[in-house]
């Protein structure tokens, strides 16, 4: 009932212990507080939470107009929301490098396990659109610094993201995570790698845990949990998937209303009433209910 019951601190302390075993994690992309609570339902290892979905979520581009803020906000939301572990997406963290730091506090606050901090220039593009520009190798490894001093709690995982691959290629990349790593990162999001030979290739040079990125309609293929795992990826994540699954049912929900006039044709595709109440613990809200009002008012 209510919020999370693992803490923020146990959540981080288990991320890190179980990216420590070499596993795989699977993290999808929650686009609300909601979904996040599906997530975990299912059994995945950790929630995502993707800025270009929090972006959408205000029905704006993922070009860096959302603030810290908004982000740590929603971060908050969603994070208090679960028992797993959050990742969330910081972009190029809001701002030089001791706003950088300032906003990996604020993550901290909210309760979020670990961040993302990437080396594209401000305004950012999103990481699998042409046309994206990268700060040179002393910003980058300026911004990851300061996240690593900023932060207080030592299991706050601190993740560098480089969209260097598809401005100067795939050595480029080697060679800006490296300095990422030796700058503090614990962890590398090497974004819209085009094949699993160029996961390899980061795996072999790379000693922390590596992210791969599974976003639809992007530069890298549809890779399975299997074949990521084979190559020695530690995270994957589909960060707007399930926005885009539910953004089609709303739209197809909204044409049945045009055409139709009624939803009854598409009750099979929702979620019933059933399982959204067993989902939100809607049984234990009335049971604390009920045992708390018990009283009676004498006249």
């Amino acid at each position: 009932m209510l919020y999370a019951q693992v803490s923020a601190a146990e959540k981080r302390r288990v991320f890190r212990e179980r990216l420590a075993s070499g596993e795989l994690l699977r993290v999808p992309g929650a686009f609300n507080p909601l979904s996040a609570r599906l997530i975990e339902r299912k059994g995945f290892e950790g929630v995502y939470i993707s800025g270009a979905v929090l972006s959408a979520d205000l029905g704006l581009p993922d070009i860096g107009l959302t603030t810290a803020t908004e982000v740590a906000s929603r971060g908050a939301q969603i994070a208090q929301m679960t028992n797993l572990p959050t990742l969330i997406d910081a972009d190029t963290g809001f701002g030089e490098p001791m706003n950088v730091a300032r906003t990996i506090q604020s993550l901290e606050d909210a309760g979020i396990s670990g961040a993302h901090i990437e080396d594209q220039i401000n305004p950012k593009r999103c990481g699998h659109l042409d046309g994206k520009s990268v700060v040179d190798a002393d910003t980058a490894v300026k911004r990851i610094r300061a996240a690593a001093e900023g932060r207080r709690d030592p299991n706050f995982l601190i993740m560098a993201r480089t969209d260097i691959r598809a401005v100067e290629g795939l050595p480029a990349a080697i060679d800006r995570a490296k300095a990422l790593v030796d700058a503090g990162a614990d962890a590398i999001f090497p974004e819209a790698m085009r094949d699993l030979g160029e996961f390899e290739a980061m795996r072999a040079a790379i000693d922390v845990p590596l992210l791969a990125n599974m976003t639809e309609f992007g530069k890298s293929e549809l890779f399975t949990v299997d074949q990521l795992r084979d190559v020695g990826m530690n995270i994957v994540i589909w960060p707007v998937s399930l926005l885009r699954m539910a953004m089609g049912a709303a739209e197809r929900a909204l044409d049945t209303l045009i055409g139709e006039g009624n939803l009854a044709s598409q009750l099979d595709a929702m979620q019933h009433r059933a399982d959204l109440y067993d989902l939100i613990d809607y049984e234990d809200y009335n049971s604390f209910d009920q045992n708390v009002y018990t009283f009676t008012v004498e006249r």
